[in-house]
Parts: structure tokens; C-alpha cells; sequence
């Protein structure tokens, strides 16, 4: 199962599913396979599902256990500290940081919320033994 963030919302896609082209939103793109998930962040793309294969074509994506915390959190700095001078005349400028600013929060909230949690899932065997 791939979980996306969708501009319409949280999206779970399963194998078999009906062919799809959405765009992303900044979010967290989970894949869940034999009992396993994997995190990652995504800074906005596109998403195209065939019944046997997704196609994740992202602006920017990491993975969360990947993610440098000390380069997240300066780059959250910076980005806050450019903000407070005021927006830069150049829209294009003022587009940069306030990406850089999103970009560099969801990365440190998604090492908050993920890297301590379990990434396994329990299988149909582990089940059976409770």
C-alpha cells in the first residue's frame, strides 16, 4: 500500500487500483509492503498509478530516517530569519524561502513523529501467535 498526500487529501492506493494522475502537496508518502513501511517526505509533484505500478514524480522527496536534523533545523532558521527582514521585493525570492521554510518543517516534524515510531507492521504469522 502507498499512502500519498494528495491536494485533495490523504490518499491510500492498493495494488490493482484504477489508473490515476493527481498532483501532490507538501506531505508524508508512506509505503507499506511486507510488513514493512517506509517514510518519506515529499515537496509537492505528481502521482500516476497503473494497476501494477505508481509513479511518484516529486518536486523534492527524502527519506526520514536520511534526513540531516542540524541542516533541517538551520535551514528553518535561515528561512524564518529572512522572513522577519521582511518579504524580499522579487516575488520569485519571497516563493523560495517560504518553500525552503515549509520544506525544512516538515522535515524536522516528520524525524519527530516517525523516527521514533516502529516501522513494522505485524504479519498474518505474528498475528496468529497472540
Amino acid at each position: 500500500m502507498v499512502i500519498v498526500p494528495g491536494v485533495q487529501g490523504e490518499m491510500g492506493i492498493l495494488p490493482n487500483h484504477a489508473p490515476l494522475l493527481s498532483p501532490l502537496k507538501f506531505g508524508i508518502l508512506r509505503v507499506r509492503y511486507q510488513g514493512q513501511e517506509q517514510v518519506f517526505t515529499v515537496a509537492g509533484g505528481v502521482i500516476e498509478v497503473q494497476p501494477d505500478i505508481i509513479t511518484v514524480m516529486a518536486d523534492a522527496a527524502e527519506n526520514v530516517m536520511e534526513i540531516d536534523v542540524d541542516r533541517a533545523e538551520a535551514a528553518k532558521k535561515r528561512a524564518e530569519e529572512l522572513l522577519k527582514i521582511g518579504p524580499p521585493p522579487d516575488t520569485d525570492a519571497f516563493l523560495r524561502i517560504e518553500s525552503a521554510l515549509r520544506r525544512s518543517t516538515l522535515r524536522l516534524e516528520a524525524v519527530k513523529r516517525y523516527r521514533s515510531q516502529r516501522t513494522r507492521f505485524p504479519g498474518k504469522a505474528e498475528e496468529e501467535q497472540k
